[in-house]
């Protein structure tokens, strides 16, 4: 039996395909090291940027408005700043933030995230943001969440939430 004919024979044959059939040598030994693959970690959707955070009056907001329908029950919505504002497109986009760091120590809430939705754009706010030219600006609530002390501005990680990218419609 010749050295290629032992590899491709039924009963040596290191890995078939469901119909028992052996797979084709360059195949049969490239399952295991595409499976490994697969079991990778995925890259990650996450951008980095900074938040800042504005109180009241919220309305009316670029997004949709003075109507008062558009704010969710949990309170956890931002303004979008001028790098995600996407020309209007990002109203009613859903981001995944966490605080990463701030320039006063131990102000982030570790292993908080939060999901909100952009109803504004942070250029527009009615209310003055505790800092300009972030990436977002988060109401206070949702600022509140993920930070422990009285910070103007952090350092966030955020992510598209893709499963409900548009929550409000108008």
């Amino acid at each position: 039996m010749s050295y290629l004919a032992s590899f491709t024979s039924e009963s040596s044959a290191p890995f078939t395909s469901p119909m028992g059939k052996p797979l084709p040598l360059g195949l049969g030994h490239l399952l295991p090291w595409l499976l490994s693959f697969l079991l990778l970690p995925s890259p990650s959707l996450a951008d980095v940027g900074t938040a800042s955070f504005y109180g009241p009056p919220y309305l009316p907001t670029a997004c949709y408005g003075s109507d008062e329908g558009q704010f969710p029950a949990d309170n956890l919505y931002a303004g979008a700043g001028e790098g995600i504002w996407d020309n209007g497109a990002s109203c009613g986009r859903v981001y995944l933030v966490r605080c990463l760091s701030s320039a006063t120590p131990d102000a982030c809430v570790e292993g908080q995230t939060i999901q909100v939705v952009i109803l504004d754009r942070a250029a527009t706010l009615n209310s003055i943001p505790s800092t300009n030219g972030t990436t977002m600006v988060l109401s206070s609530p949702a600022f509140g969440m993920i930070t422990q002390q009285s910070v103007g501005v952090i350092n966030i990680e955020f992510t598209p939430f893709h499963e409900r990218n548009k929550i409000y419609q108008s």
